[in-house]
């Protein structure tokens, strides 16, 4: 299935990328490949990660505290956030029309 980003989800991915590499080296790049091998299992899996609104679903990824949340088009994922998970809860619904 192809992958597609929001914008603000990517913007999300790259700053928690840059904070991480910032705190230790390679740590961001570490972070990067969690997210990488979530979206893998997504993109195989897409229907088996738990909903948490009628059409969004949640992945936890590995080692660090964040989750990708998701939505199922016909033949697309779309990630709508990299979503922290100590951090504002449902701040991402705004993204949804």
């Amino acid at each position: 299935m192809k992958i597609d980003f929001l914008a603000a989800a990517q913007s999300e991915l790259d700053d928690a990328f840059e904070w991480y590499e910032a705190q230790q080296k390679n740590l961001g790049v570490q972070f990067i490949a969690e997210i990488n091998a979530a979206i893998k299992r997504i993109s195989a899996y897409p229907d088996s990660y738990m909903l948490i609104d009628s059409t969004i679903r949640r992945c936890l990824i590995k080692r660090f505290p964040y989750s990708i949340l998701y939505g199922i088009n016909v033949d697309m994922i779309v990630i709508i956030a990299i979503a922290h998970l100590h951090r504002k809860p449902n701040y991402w619904q705004g993204r949804l029309s």
